[in-house]
């Protein structure tokens, strides 16, 4: 009997202590950007080595291109094209704010100016920053989150990113829709300063890869161009592995 108001100490002890071993979200919602950080690590890690398959699609021709991928975030990115064969070769390497292209029918190295950032990278629905990913949605914009109807029977979160005042953007603000079990994105709305809808990225074919359980077909269509969409398809991927840092060099991007 003299034992029991000491066991009623310690449980009292080990249920307060119990928060502070879990994570500062754990039973309460997580902020706008936590969900965002787990987006971006979920599809990107802290380093990416992987393969992908780019179809474009528009009213009067469409092309596949097959893709390699090397990512060391948040600021070097490498990207080769394998296939086919009138485009293999070309490659895009960015390295903090600066990106370079690589054309082997002409044997040039382009840098390609700030201004040219968000034009089409090889005639997809995707822009040169999309694919190199120099602006950064975590350090570039703030993050306001709320509940919204679900998606595909799925409860989300929408996340609205606006861009900070002094961050060198085009968006008006970017809008994500991603779900809340798993965090797993299924929708982006990307609008103008002026706050029209411009295009929508879907996601979807939820399966492991790499490890990781993620979409691995996502769409983009801009919406005042009809029968336009590009497809990116992952194949494969290692996260997290080292990258050697010759990848990350226009030495390595003038080779064939």
């Amino acid at each position: 009997m003299c034992r029991l108001p000491f066991l009623r100490r310690f449980i009292a002890a080990v249920l307060l202590a119990m928060p502070l071993c879990l994570p500062a979200w754990a039973g309460d919602e997580p902020t706008g950007r936590q969900v965002l950080e787990r987006v971006e690590n979920l599809l990107w890690a802290r380093t990416l080595q992987g393969r992908y398959e780019m179809q474009i699609v528009t009213p009067r021709w469409q092309r596949t291109l097959a893709l390699r991928v090397w990512m060391d975030r948040p600021k070097r990115t490498f990207i080769r094209i394998d296939a086919p064969a009138k485009e293999a070769g070309i490659g895009s390497l960015r390295i903090g704010n600066e990106m370079w292209n690589y054309l082997p029918s002409v044997e040039r190295t382009i840098k390609v100016p700030p201004s040219m950032m968000l034009q089409p990278w090889m005639g997809s629905d995707f822009t040169n920053d999309d694919l190199v990913k120099e602006s950064s949605i975590l350090d570039d914009y703030t993050h306001d989150i709320a509940d919204a109807p679900p998606v595909d029977g799925h409860p989300v979160h929408r996340v609205v990113a606006t861009p900070r005042p002094d961050a060198a953007v085009v968006w008006g603000r970017v809008v994500y829709f991603v779900r809340k079990s798993d965090s797993i994105p299924l929708r982006q709305e990307y609008f103008d300063e002026r706050g029209e809808l411009v295009r929508v990225m879907t996601f979807t074919d939820v399966r492991e890869v790499g490890g990781r359980r993620l979409p691995t077909r996502w769409e983009m269509r801009p919406v005042a161009k009809a029968g336009h969409a590009t497809t990116v398809q992952l194949m494969d991927a290692v996260f997290n592995a080292p990258l050697d840092d010759e990848v990350f060099t226009q030495r390595h991007l003038q080779r064939r």
